[in-house]
């Protein structure tokens, strides 16, 4: 049974990762910063319906505690998926940004891919399979007002996945991200009404966490071998 390590398991795409993949067979550690309870939940209920999980909880921005962290978990068997979907929100026009939600943004998004997967890359590449998703955003593609600190992450965040991909290509180990627009949840609900929806969204409606999840499902399974360096979009025909 091969491991799947979800950063920000807990949240909505996060959380409908993780059964996604646990439907596939695949063992998944759902992982929460500050939200490990949730995280627990998770991985119970993925086990009451006859799945493989557990839970897991760590700064992905601590360079050192991350790496105890994936050393841990590695010692029951090797990692050879990982979901980098951990992300944050500051909000604000670039003019009145504080330094610390500009740093505070693209620590998570890109240190804590970097404090990630760096770790288990060498193992990944011995065993000369692996499936490294790089959640991005529509924002990291097209730019978004009042995000440009969420932007630039997930911009560099969709450059580093180019790079990755071909660094790893030959070790038959595939690097993707997948960039949602307007997805259902938590992170949204506040931010956009019904018809701001329809006037942005050309299929006049939000995404389901269900469908960025079966996405990323196929980008993890042996059909998706030659797929790799990609930014996939899954955003309802934003343009």
């Amino acid at each position: 049974m091969k491991k799947a390590l979800i950063t920000g398991g807990s949240g909505d795409i996060g959380s409908a990762l993780c059964y996604r993949l646990a439907e596939n067979n695949i063992h998944v550690i759902v992982h929460s910063n500050h939200n490990y309870e949730k995280a627990q939940q998770i991985a119970e209920e993925i086990k009451q319906q006859g799945g493989s999980a557990e839970a897991c909880a760590f700064d992905v921005c601590d360079a050192e505690a991350t790496t105890a962290a994936v050393e841990k978990l590695s010692e029951s068997g090797l990692i050879q998926i990982i979901i980098n979907n951990a992300g944050i929100h500051r909000d604000a026009p670039l003019a009145g940004m504080s330094r610390q939600n500009w740093i505070d943004v693209i620590d998570v998004s890109l240190h804590g891919f970097y404090n990630v997967t760096q770790p288990l890359l060498m193992p990944m590449i011995q065993r000369r399979w692996g499936r490294i998703i790089n959640m991005s955003s529509v924002a990291g593609v097209m730019g978004n007002r009042g995000q440009c600190n969420y932007s630039a992450a997930k911009a560099a965040l969709n450059g580093a996945t180019k790079s990755l991909a071909q660094e790893l290509a030959s070790r038959k180990i595939t690097v993707n991200a997948i960039a949602p627009g307007i997805i259902e949840g938590t992170m949204t609900e506040n931010s956009f009404d019904k018809q701001m929806i329809k006037n942005i969204v050309p299929m006049k409606r939000a995404g389901k966490p269900e469908e960025v999840a079966a996405l990323a499902a196929f980008l993890c399974s042996d059909d998706a071998s030659y797929i790799s360096g990609q930014i996939i979009n899954i955003n309802g025909a934003m343009a």
